[in-house]
C-alpha cells in the first residue's frame, strides 16, 4: 500500500510524463511502477494522448460490416464477404435496425453477382492450371515415330471415319472432323501410310446460314491441297427453331475427306486398329 503523500507526488509524475507523450510501459519504467494496478490508479482520470493509443485493427472491417449490413446483407453473408466470424459481426452492427427481407428477385440477383465474382476469380487459375497440365503431358509425347503415328492415325480413324457394317461392306476410307489440328494429324498419316496427296478428294460440310465460300478458304489453308481436289460444299439446311452454339467467325463446319481407290488402306487400317486395341491381350 502506497501512503498518500508518496502517492501524489507518484500520480503527478506519472501525470506530468502522460502529458509529456510517454507510454504506460515507459511510464511504468521510469518511475518503478511494479504492477498495472498501481499504474491504472495513478493514470485515473488522464487519457492518453492521440499518438499513444493503439489503432483498432479492425476498424475497416467493422465499418464495411455496418455499411454491409444496411445494405440489406444477413450475419452469415457479411462474415463470408469480410472473412471474419458471424460473433464480430454481430457485435459490430447488432445496434442497427435488422434489415427488411429481399425481394425474391433482389436474392436471384445477388446470387447471380456471387456466382460471377467468384467465376471471375476462379478462372483464370483453373485456366492456369489447365494448361499446365496441357503441357506437361504434351511434353510426354515428344516426336512420333512412323509406327506411332500409324497407330494414333488408325485409331484417330476408327473413331472418326466410315467403317464397314454386317450389312453393308464398301471398304470405303472416309473421314470428317471439324478439328483443323486433327485434319492436318489425319493428312500426316496418310502420307505414312503411302498415300498419294492426289488421291484425295474433300467436302466441306456447313450449315446454309454460314459462309461456306470463307470455310472452303480456310480448309484449303489447312490442308494445302488443290482447289481442284475440292468438291461443291454440301450445306445443312437451317432450322430457325434449333440453338445453335457453333457461329461465329471461328465456325468452319466440318471437312470430309475421301481417299480414292481406298480399299486396301481400309483394309490396313482395320488391321491397325484392332492390333493397337488388342495389343497385350492373351
Amino acid at each position: 500500500m502506497i501512503k498518500k503523500p508518496a502517492f501524489l507526488e507518484l500520480r503527478e509524475q506519472a501525470i506530468a510524463l502522460r502529458r509529456a507523450g510517454r507510454s504506460r510501459r515507459e511510464i511504468k519504467d521510469l518511475l518503478g511502477i511494479g504492477s498495472n494496478q498501481t499504474l491504472n490508479e495513478v493514470l485515473k482520470g488522464e487519457p492518453p494522448l492521440p499518438q499513444n493509443v493503439r489503432p483498432n485493427a479492425k476498424d475497416a472491417e467493422r465499418a464495411k460490416a455496418r455499411e454491409l449490413r444496411l445494405q440489406g446483407l444477413d450475419y452469415n453473408r457479411i462474415a463470408a464477404e469480410l472473412g471474419v466470424s458471424k460473433g464480430s459481426v454481430s457485435l459490430w452492427v447488432r445496434d442497427l435496425p435488422r434489415p427488411e427481407s429481399l425481394s425474391y428477385e433482389e436474392c436471384r440477383r445477388r446470387a447471380a453477382e456471387g456466382v460471377r465474382r467468384y467465376w471471375a476469380a476462379e478462372r483464370p487459375i483453373r485456366e492456369a492450371q489447365r494448361e499446365a497440365a496441357r503441357v506437361a503431358a504434351a511434353a510426354q509425347i515428344g516426336a512420333l515415330n512412323d509406327r506411332e503415328i500409324l497407330i494414333a492415325g488408325a485409331i484417330a480413324y476408327w473413331c472418326e471415319g466410315a467403317k464397314n457394317k454386317p450389312y453393308r461392306r464398301g471398304d470405303q476410307v472416309i473421314f470428317m472432323n471439324s478439328d483443323p489440328a486433327l485434319i492436318r494429324f489425319y493428312l500426316r498419316f496418310l502420307a505414312v501410310a503411302g498415300i498419294e496427296p492426289d488421291r484425295l478428294r474433300c467436302r466441306v460440310q456447313i450449315h446454309e446460314s454460314a459462309d461456306a465460300e470463307a470455310a472452303q478458304q480456310f480448309w484449303l489453308e489447312v490442308t494445302g491441297l488443290d482447289t481442284a481436289q475440292f468438291r461443291r460444299p454440301a450445306l445443312k439446311r437451317h432450322n430457325p427453331k434449333t440453338v445453335r452454339k457453333n457461329t461465329g467467325h471461328d465456325y468452319h463446319g466440318c471437312l470430309r475427306i475421301d481417299v480414292l481407290r481406298g480399299t486396301g488402306l481400309y483394309r490396313k487400317i482395320e488391321g491397325w486398329a484392332a492390333g493397337a486395341m488388342c495389343a497385350g491381350e492373351r
